[in-house]
């Protein structure tokens, strides 16, 4: 078998018109008769994606219409965890190529409806998309539908086009790195030393001295809460994005939203205790004298003279 692959090779490659390079891939193009996508090279050798959304973003291309791109759905699909993918995804969303918006289903619930463009550049140099034939909407993570059969391609000429609404959203601001509430030589020495250590760990992550030292106050916050070391370097370190461009800005921005809240002290975990039911005292309207009631009023005596009489 492995014959008849080299041979076969071999046969290809003398059939290639023009002199072969010396180094460097060699392409033997077959044409393609079913199965097949057309993938832009601005997508498939984008100079700023990771080879991961690179990836993904033909994944998601390759699909029918319908099909769940949601992070719980590729995880299953793929080796790469959820904080992987959840990565690529928004690389792909900030470059172009993905949208996600909520929409409210018939029956009250929330939605998240994704669609992918293969030509942002395109999209917004015109000003309009074309507009696909979406499904109703249905949450990103339930059963996936049979797939149905790909529609024959519609020419350009005859879609109708509708305008992209413009990004008007004001962006939230970014949280503040956290802050101990007493940074001690102590808690200084501790968080600096497990920002150095970072590398041994995970070798992406290499600080300068400046980034230890921006970075030292949210790692205290942390120590403060009673997080031991080896927690904190774990949530530093697990699932990096490949390659991680900016080392310091993902330690910061995992210090940031990945704070645990401080521990609960004895009087919140002691359990509650039922006071008894204590009723006012009242002073009875006939005779003046103190009586037990929820409302003002007689007393027992008063009331026995009064149903006597």
């Amino acid at each position: 078998m492995a014959t008849q692959h080299h041979n076969a090779l071999t046969r290809a490659l003398a059939e290639l018109p023009g002199p072969l390079p010396a180094f460097g891939v060699i392409h033997i193009a077959i044409p393609h008769t079913s199965r097949f996508t057309i993938v832009g090279n601005h997508l498939a050798q984008h100079a700023e994606l990771s080879l991961v959304a690179i990836g993904i973003g033909v994944h998601i291309q390759s699909l029918p219409v319908g099909s769940l791109v949601g992070i719980k759905a590729l995880a299953a699909r793929f080796a790469e965890g959820e904080m992987r993918i959840a990565a690529a995804l928004r690389e792909l969303e900030a470059h172009g190529y993905l949208r996600r918006a909520h929409v409210r289903l018939a029956n009250g619930r929330m939605a998240t409806r994704t669609v992918f463009c293969n030509q942002p550049g395109a999209l917004e140099r015109a000003g309009r998309v074309v507009a696909p034939k979406v499904p109703p909407a249905v949450p990103e993570e339930a059963p996936a539908p049979s797939p149905a059969p790909e529609p024959a391609p519609v020419p350009e000429e005859s879609r109708p086009p509708v305008r992209v609404p413009p990004r008007t959203a004001p962006k939230l601001p970014r949280r503040p790195l956290p802050q101990p509430r007493e940074l001690t030589p102590e808690l200084r020495r501790a968080a600096s030393a497990i920002l150095a250590d970072l590398r041994s760990h995970a070798k992406e992550l290499v600080l300068s001295e400046d980034d230890i030292e921006e970075l030292i106050p949210g790692v205290a916050a942390w120590l403060e809460r009673e997080v031991r070391p080896d927690a904190i370097r774990h949530a530093l370190t697990a699932e990096l994005p490949q390659p991680p461009k900016y080392p310091a800005k993902i330690v910061k921005h995992r210090l940031t939203v990945l704070l645990p809240p401080p521990l609960p002290g004895a009087e919140e975990l002691a359990p509650a205790v039922r006071r008894p039911l204590v009723v006012p005292l009242q002073n009875c309207d006939g005779c003046d004298r103190a009586f037990r009631s929820r409302e003002p009023g007689h007393c027992r005596g008063c009331r026995d003279l009064a149903a006597a009489a």
